[in-house]
């Protein structure tokens, strides 16, 4: 196989799971979108959780907690590629094995079914079989979830789950009977367990975790994951439901709440490139932290910054350079007369509103299904390269650069736009020159070095390497939106505190 394919794969991999729309036959709505058992005896858990949910205090959300020791139930995960992260469980009685993305970016569980009859992905699966469970109860409501690169539908049904010695009773789950394209067929899992808030359940199914708490089978209403990225390994990575393990993260955790449940999502501070700040999330950003993705994804504006500091190149440029060769100069000259930066595109007729939409919709995005609108996709491209250009334009004009020097730098982002898949490649040979990428998160920033946020695949001379942060423009209300996926967490443990509404972090171990 080339390495051209290879990288191809790789990148199908990690971007197949970012943000779904799913969708019900009955009730639509936004959404976006390994395991082996084993036994230990001391688990942290965090401090201060009652057994119920009901009337926990949510006000007191310190940024370091102390952690006691408490058992917990240890799922071991399977690492593939940096990319995959997945584990065993069992649907049915006895119990179907599958494997599965243990996913904090969706709610539903979903398998392919034994009535999957015309989807080549089903052939290479397991395929869960009704006929075979005793404790089997048909549902039959028809569901479906649409992914960027792949979709998968089918119907809901009700079984017992297994997850390591735990016995989820009465789980509702969706069995996939059909996965077009080959999105799934690459994939080395067989479906997806969705550990969201119910909020973004489609069909408003009850999703597992929910019922593993209400129905008493964990002590606490905490788990925790722990990412292992040496992929030569036996143990992939580590989800304790329950509580957190020691072992696997160093000093105290850093936590944020929950600022909308659906996501785990919370706000985030600034973006640093380097030692210096971007200015971006100057007022604040949202972020979420997502298992089920595997890379960081952000806003195109910032994350063409950053592949332009670490020399990715990305596949977008000539029509943004087309942008700044005709317009850049009357963009410099109408932010130096004060010009509402906002709207600048829009007095130029080159956008078609008035600056109140999220800055750079270069991929489409996000359908929202109530007003029949969707974020702009590639025909309105000079509209979304003006936007990143005033933005990329305004911050050399406070660092009081000159004409040229800006209209050089702005070219130079444009060879770093990213590609519509999201991927973009750098040369294995310069990890040692890439600057470090920080996020602050509740006071706190959490820098990513190089060898953390670059992806290699293969080994010597034939050695493909790839940037860990991909472009997603989600618009307003839902974005801007940044992604903590498996780049992030993979170097930070991080806990969802179901309890207590909140989010922790802290560096793996």
């Amino acid at each position: 196989m080339s390495t051209t394919i290879k990288t191809s794969l790789l990148a199908l991999f990690l971007l197949f799971i970012l943000s779904p729309t799913a969708f019900s036959s009955t009730k639509g709505g936004l959404l976006r979108v390994g395991l082996k058992k084993r036994k230990t005896n001391q688990f942290n858990r965090v401090s201060e959780h009652g057994l119920s949910m009901e009337g926990t205090d949510r006000r007191n959300f310190g940024f370091y907690d102390t952690l006691r020791n408490s058992e917990g139930d240890v799922i071991v995960l399977k690492n593939y590629m940096d990319a995959q992260y997945f584990g065993e469980i069992g649907i049915g009685t006895p119990p179907q094995k599958f494997t599965v993305v243990f996913d904090t970016g969706s709610a539903n569980l979903w398998v392919p079914s034994s009535k999957c009859f015309l989807s080549v992905a089903c052939l290479f699966h397991q395929k869960y079989k009704a006929s075979r469970s005793s404790t089997y109860k048909k549902n039959g409501t028809a569901a479906a979830i649409q992914y960027g690169t792949g979709a998968i539908s089918g119907v809901f049904s009700r079984d017992s789950v297994k997850l390591g010695d735990l016995v989820v009773k009465e789980q509702d789950f969706i069995e996939a009977t059909r996965e077009p394209g080959i999105t799934f067929l690459a994939a080395k899992f067989d479906g997806i367990l969705g550990l969201g808030y119910q909020d973004i359940s489609v069909g408003k199914a009850v999703p597992v975790w929910y019922n593993m708490v209400n129905q008493g089978l964990v002590q606490e209403p905490v788990f925790s994951f722990w990412f292992n990225r040496h992929t030569g390994e036996e143990e992939g990575g580590e989800l304790v439901f329950g509580g957190v393990d020691p072992n696997h993260f160093k000093g105290k955790h850093t936590y944020v709440p929950v600022t909308q449940k659906g996501y785990w999502q919370f706000d985030m501070g600034d973006v640093l490139i380097g030692d210096k700040t971007t200015g971006f999330c100057s007022g604040g950003c949202a972020a979420i932290a997502d298992s089920g993705t595997s890379l960081l994804a952000g806003p195109t504006t910032i994350i063409t910054q950053i592949n332009h500091a670490i020399g990715a190149a990305g596949v977008m440029s000539q029509q943004c350079k087309t942008l700044v060769d005709q317009y850049g100069k009357t963009i410099i000259e109408m932010l130096l007369s004060e010009a509402q930066p906002d709207k600048i595109c829009s007095r130029m007729n080159l956008c078609t509103f008035d600056g109140s939409r999220d800055v750079s919709s270069i991929i489409e995005s996000v359908v929202d299904k109530n007003n029949g609108k969707s974020s702009a996709g590639l025909n309105d491209g000079i509209c979304a390269f003006c936007e990143m250009a005033v933005v990329w334009m305004q911050s050399q004009l406070k660092r009081n650069q000159t004409e040229d020097s800006i209209i050089n730098y702005v070219n130079e982002l444009c060879d770093r736009i990213p590609s519509p898949m999201g991927e973009s490649a750098v040369d294995c040979q310069t990890l040692s020159n890439m600057p470090n990428i920080a996020f602050t998160i509740g006071g706190k920033t959490f820098d990513l070095t190089p060898e953390q946020y670059i992806l290699k695949v293969g080994e010597g001379e034939v050695a493909q390497c790839i940037s860990g942060f991909t472009a997603l423009d989600v618009a307003p209300p839902h974005g801007p939106l940044w992604i903590h996926g498996d780049v992030f967490m993979g170097q930070y443990h991080t806990v969802f505190d179901f309890g207590k509404s909140r989010v922790g972090f802290a560096e793996a171990a």
